[in-house]
């Protein structure tokens, strides 16, 4: 490990290796192949399996008062992460000041194991209390603290210190592996009650919000003790501290017993001090104890009977309840939760610091040098780049940790700015070594290009700058770390200080670049060396502009990228806003026309700012796109010339495009074949030469002799010049920035939405669809153009579910750009009355919605006008009040119509929830996540007329919306990816190993917990369940569901389809009730979410409907198959075969009422349409004419076999010679794929039987 982890920080290390040795054997192993691959990591292929070998060793170790126990340990661990696995442990947590021990020799904390002579399977190390020092104390109580409050959600209600809300073992009672098994002996069937809570049967409209927190029994405090805190004798007077005293401690146990204790340096005891008179000297008996809850133990029965009940269910949860997440992850909604008293909660508030920093010596860390230095790590091999990675995330997620609570204490007023004479919106601050400005445009910086509308854009532009340099990584340019934070309705942006600039003025320190966005400007050979590698992979062209003296200067960024090299000698670059090139769609040009598929969408529209740009995403697709294009036309030239072999080839008209060319284009794997040859002639055939000319003129190259298609940045920027030599290149450049613009209006958003309609992609809330739009390039701003355009498909009623998602996003950000303005108006004192009227006009029937100012608060207002200046707002501070509904929808539609030009038709929240069908309770999930609005959790009526639905007391906290890179591991990726590919190819064996191996890496780089980890449990599971070791897929759904509830949150639409899958394998490991609950759990989410009217919710409704089947609640059963049938229907058509089987599923619970009109009628139907689909379905066909025998209940086989057919996992029993011939069907249907063949619609996949592979098709379009 570098030392840039602090050595406080590997409490995470202490969880991960969990509570028992098995645990820590997993932990042990990636640590072992971490190292291990040292050598081997030089030559060996990066997709190979890397086989761990596993050398580790059993120590004994002796701990003071308890028996001697085993631990597993490796040789790559440090004497560290022993400490960390006894200060876990349920009978040594109590201790933290001690050394380990072998033969009297103390060994180095440091050290690695395998450095330490005589260490060696079945040695003895002993636990040695070792004398405290201050340090030592105060880490002591702060371990003793957080084990009293380890089991307390209120720190993950509060979103601090990287907890977060969990709560799927309330519904599975505890852990689920073997020990579900052994609580229910005897006949399950007798034993549940599957009836499921009145608002989660289909077609309830009721929608309760308390469910979403169910309560936890683990929860319920175990009080140990009333009060631990400093005591106000603090610190010991000079006579006391020669005495050994190191600090005083004020305790009041459950039996209201006051007590002042001392920390010395021998350990804890009672002293004769009360609270009015200092008394140091040792009460009799003193108690003197090592350990403070040695001490505790011996004066509090009550404390020594629930600390070690408290201990006992500590351990007792899964670890991955506890590990903290890389980043904070905030709740919308919390119970009132007593605020108790906390020493070190209090003290941490009160420091500058940031949690665990009085670890590091040197107090404030030094972020810049933090962050750089992790970049500059080698990285030839396997481990190095482990290494390195690990070291990047880590300090990335404690700078982004820093910065986020640096920003909220710019906000509310404790940091002193920089500048303190200038007025509050030019204020700039430094807190912790880290820079703040606010989003505003500061002495007019940006007037040509929107002002404040440009400034608060500019951060998150400057944000995915840095975030593709970062990507590309090229050694030797550095970027600063960045955060941007949305807090109480201000931008700020949090930079790291790159050393020596705060002394140099700005004109100074730029030798790339300009600091007027055009026109001055300065290049520097270095930079422009360093930017050329950066310049393929981001698409960026190198081009001239000219300088106020009219000479021509070589750039390979937009203008506005400046270069400064720090005092540590490093290229820095910075202001990265216009790294992409302009979307011309929302940049109205004088003069320039775009092209006519553009137009016909009512582009060029006029937007807030100057500053749009297009994604990364976009521009990758589009060359994609062009590369298609080049390929074909070359290969029907060459075609062409092959024909006119005699004649003279005429030349190619390089305007021909679109439709002729398409239809005029040979294959493309031939077009491939054509091209590959063109390369490997190297050029020398002239005719081959002239032919990749025209293909690369016709398709907009930078290059004539090869497909190389880059962007200008500059192009269209005010103030910047070009030389006029590159005139001609200046007009392709624009040509390709407009085609671009038409390609996401005529390629990209049909694209989307023929993905919603074939079901590829699904979103379910507003942070998946715009995922969906980004995923492909399409920036949330044309979320109206979307919109119009699945009102103007034919297939509307097929997308309803998607136009509705859009309209609740489109609505939702309308109203939080009218509550940022809104917010920066509202003082501190009058926050959550602001709130609560903002959300009362937003979403409540009660048409009246006046704030009644107490008056308390309006005689200190009066007072406070004197001191307003300190606040960054400005205006009359209580206007927020006079908001009233129909001004706040008016306001929403004005919005929707001037940023998205888009027409809402509705006046009030009742007519939107009439004429789009959304739920209130779901447009109050989005406001509140998208402004970090945390409220009560109770049942809100939202129609009443006669009251307001919220109130200043349902209004919890104001929560920072933070954006920040994420770093990737990219080995453990490539290994996640191969892992695919081969499960893709049927080598399901193979795919298991090299996703089991991706997850050790993850592990590695990542630690416990994060997003991408949820993926690859997820994976594996299904893998396991399909090889058929279902115990083994539950574990791995259980970590999966519980890192996607800490890490997406308890609602995300991830963690719905996570407990769908759960339910699946635990319905298949016989544990119905459980499965039962998940369901209904999903279902309950999934309500809150997006509705019942949603494609997924057919899926979810089929699993309940056959789990309920399986136990006899027929009736039940029918509720919900038939809610599927109906949903099915709506979204995949009449004819589909999804249709076929809800039919089918409905018609076997109506055999098995034994009503069989009902269910013949239902196979009937369902025949039929498999009749009239493809003729290769004859086996399920025979399945369904052999109708189930009457009067029978099913058996759980085949509930369980229709189970795994709804989900999409179908098993065949595959010898070698149909794993070969399975292979050359993947392999032929992919080449068919690839000569664009497969454009008739495919329909549904899940049941073609005869040429599936075992494969995914349902779950993983997340």
């Amino acid at each position: 490990m570098s030392m840039v982890f602090s050595p406080g920080h590997s409490a995470e290390a202490a969880m991960v290796n969990g509570d028992s040795a098995h645990e820590h054997t997993e932990e042990a192993e990636s640590k072992e192949e971490r190292n291990g691959e040292a050598d081997a990591g030089e030559d060996s292929n990066e997709q190979e399996v890397i086989v761990i070998q596993d050398t580790g060793f059993t120590v004994k170790i002796q701990a003071p008062g308890t028996d001697p126990f085993d631990l597993q340990v490796s040789p790559q661990e440090m004497v560290q992460e022993i400490h960390q696995v006894l200060m876990d442990r349920e009978d040594t947590c109590h201790r933290t000041c001690f050394s380990l021990q072998l033969d009297g020799n103390v060994l180095d904390n440091f050290a690695e194991l395998k450095s330490i002579e005589g260490l060696q399977e079945g040695s003895l190390l002993k636990v040695v209390e070792e004398p405290y020092t201050v340090r030592e104390a105060r880490i002591h109580v702060r371990h003793i603290r957080d084990l009293l409050k380890s089991l307390d959600p209120s720190d993950a209600y509060n979103g601090v210190d990287c907890n977060s809300l969990s709560f799927l073992s309330v519904f599975t009672d505890g852990d689920l592996g073997d020990s579900g098994k052994r609580k229910k002996k005897g006949n399950e069937l007798d034993q549940i009650d599957c009836t499921p809570p009145e608002h989660i049967l289909p077609g309830s409209k009721d929608r309760p919000l308390v469910p979403l927190q169910p309560q936890n029994k683990d929860w319920k405090p175990m009080q140990c003790l009333k009060v631990l805190t400093m005591s106000g004798w603090n610190p010991p007077p000079g006579n006391r501290k020669m005495h050994g005293d190191l600090m005083y401690l004020y305790i009041v146990t459950v039996e209201e017993r006051h007590i002042s204790l001392t920390a010395s340096t021998r350990g804890f005891y009672l002293n004769q001090s009360t609270t009015y008179t200092f008394n140091p000297k040792p009460a009799n008996p003193s108690f003197l104890s090592h350990s403070l809850v040695e001490l505790l133990s011996q004066i509090s029965p009550a404390f020594k009977k629930n600390f070690t009940a408290l201990q006992k269910k500590r351990v007792q949860r899964h670890p991955f309840e506890r590990i903290a997440t890389p980043f904070q992850v905030y709740s919308w909604t919390a119970p009132q939760v007593d605020h108790a008293m906390d020493c070190v909660r209090a003290e941490d508030a009160y420091t500058s610091r940031l949690g665990y920093e009085e670890h590091i010596p040197g107090q404030t860390r030094d972020w810049n040098e933090e962050l750089q230095t992790t970049r500059e790590l080698p990285r030839k091999n396997l481990p190095e780049r482990l290494l390195r990675e690990r070291a990047i995330f880590k300090v990335h997620s404690d700078f982004a940790a820093a910065a986020t609570r640096g920003a909220m204490a710019v906000i509310d007023g404790n940091v002193m700015a920089i500048n303190p004479g200038e007025e509050t919106r030019m204020q700039m601050f430094i807190w912790n070594n880290i820079f703040f400005s606010l989003g505003f445009d500061v002495r007019d910086h940006y007037r040509e290009l929107g002002g404040d509308a440009a400034a608060h854009a500019a951060p998150t532009n400057d944000l995915n700058g840095v975030r593709a340099y970062g990507a590309v990584d090229v050694e030797g340019l550095y970027t600063l770390g960045t955060v941007v934070v949305d807090y109480r309705g201000y931008r700020v942006t949090a930079q790291s200080i790159i050393p020596g600039i705060l002394e140099r003025e700005q004109e100074q320190s730029v030798i790339y670049g300009s600091i007027d966005f055009g026109k001055t400007v300065v290049s520097h050979n270095k930079y422009l060396e360093l930017l050329d590698n950066t310049s393929r992979p981001l698409k960026v062209q190198r081009h001239g502009v000219l300088n106020e003296k009219s000479e021509t200067v070589e750039l390979c960024s937009s203008v506005e990228c400046k270069g400064i090299i720090g005092n540590d000698g490093r290229h820095y670059i910075l202001d990265l806003l216009r790294t992409f090139p302009p979307d011309l769609n929302f940049l109205p040009v004088d003069g320039e026309e775009l092209p006519p598929e553009s137009q016909r969408q009512g582009f060029p529209r006029q937007h807030r700012h100057r500053l749009a740009c297009l994604r990364q995403e976009l521009i990758e697709a589009f060359v994609e796109h062009r590369y298609l294009l080049f390929m074909k036309m070359a290969a029907l030239q060459l075609m062409q010339q092959k024909a006119n072999k005699d004649a003279n080839t005429t030349d190619m008209p390089a305007a021909v495009q679109g439709k002729e060319l398409e239809e005029s284009i040979p294959g493309l794997a031939q077009a491939k074949e054509l091209a590959e040859t063109l390369v490997a002639e190297d050029g020398s055939d002239p005719k081959s030469r002239e032919v990749v000319l025209n293909a690369c003129k016709a398709v907009g190259s930078i290059s004539n002799s090869s497909f190389d298609i880059r962007f200008n940045p500059d192009i269209f920027s005010p103030g910047v010049r070009f030389p006029e030599e590159s005139a001609d290149d200046i007009l392709k450049q624009k040509q390709l920035l407009k085609d671009t613009a038409a390609f996401l209006v005529s390629c990209q958003i049909p694209s989307l939405v023929k993905d919603c309609l074939d079901h590829s992609a699904l979103p379910m809330d507003g942070a998946t669809l715009t995922e969906a739009l980004h995923q492909r390039g399409i920036n949330v701003r044309y979320l109206g153009s979307v919109l119009d355009f699945v009102d103007k498909t034919p297939a509307k009623a097929q997308l309803e579910h998607f136009y509705r998602i859009g309209i609740s996003e489109l609505i939702t950000r309308c109203a939080k750009h009218i509550f940022k303005t809104y917010l920066q108006g509202v003082e501190l004192s009058a926050l959550s009355a602001a709130v609560s009227h903002f959300l009362n006009c937003f979403l409540s029937s009660f048409s009246d919605s006046v704030t009644h100012l107490p008056l308390d608060e309006l005689v200190s207002r009066r007072k406070s006008r004197k001191r307003r200046n300190r606040v960054p707002g400005s205006g009359d501070n209580t206007a927020w009040a006079s908001l009233t509904p129909s001004e706040l929808w008016k306001n929403i539609t004005s919005e929707a119509m001037s940023y998205y030009h888009f027409t809402l038709e509705c006046e009030s929240v009742d007519q939107v929830v009439e004429k789009y069908g959304l739920p209130k309770i779901t447009l109050l999930r989005e406001i509140a996540i998208k402004t970090g609005i945390q409220i009560l959790i109770k049942e809100y009526n939202f129609d009443s007329r006669h009251k307001p639905a919220f109130t200043e007391e349902d209004i919890l906290n104001i929560f920072p919306v933070v954006k920040h890179v994420n770093p990737k591991a990219s080995d453990a990726f490539h290994f996640f990816q191969s892992g695919q590919a081969k499960v893709q190819q049927g080598f399901l064996k193979e795919g298991c190993e090299l996703i089991n191996e991706a997850l050790n890496l993850f592990n590695n780089v990542y630690g416990a917990m994060h997003v991408e980890i949820c993926a690859c449990l997820r994976l594996l599971a299904r893998l396991n369940y399909i090889m058929g070791d279902h115990a083994e897929a539950l574990g791995n759904q259980q970590k999966a569901v519980l890192m996607s509830e800490r890490v997406l949150g308890i609602e995300h639409p991830n963690t719905i389809q996570e407990y769908m899958h759960l339910a699946l394998y635990c319905f298949a490991n016989g544990q119905l009730s459980t499965a039962l609950k998940l369901l209904y759990r999903a279902r309950y989410l999934m309500l809150l979410v997006c509705a019942e009217d949603h494609p997924e919710m057919a899926l979810l409704d089929s699993n309940i409907g056959l789990v309920l089947h399986g136990v006899m609640e027929y009736d039940l059963s029918l509720r919900f198959l038939e809610n599927a049938l109906t949903i099915n229907t709506k979204y995949h058509g009449p004819r589909s075969l999804k249709v076929a089987l809800s039919h089918h599923l409905v018609a076997r619970v109506y055999e098995s009422k034994a009503e069989f009109r009902s269910a013949l009628q239902h196979e009937k139907e369902g025949y039929t349409i498999y009749k009239n689909q493809v003729e290769h379905m004859r086996k399920q066909r025979k399945a369904l004419i052999q109708a189930t025998c009457p009067f029978t209940a099913p058996s759980m086989a085949s509930v369980l076999e229709q189970l795994n057919i709804i989900n999409g996992i179908i098993f065949i029993p595959l010898s070698q010679k149909d794993l070969e011939n399975l292979k050359a069907e993947v392999q032929r249907r992919q080449q068919l794929q690839e000569l664009g063949k497969s454009e008739e619609p495919v329909e549904e996949s899940p049941l073609e039987l005869e040429d599936k592979i075992p494969v995914d098709y349902a779950g993983e379009h997340q």
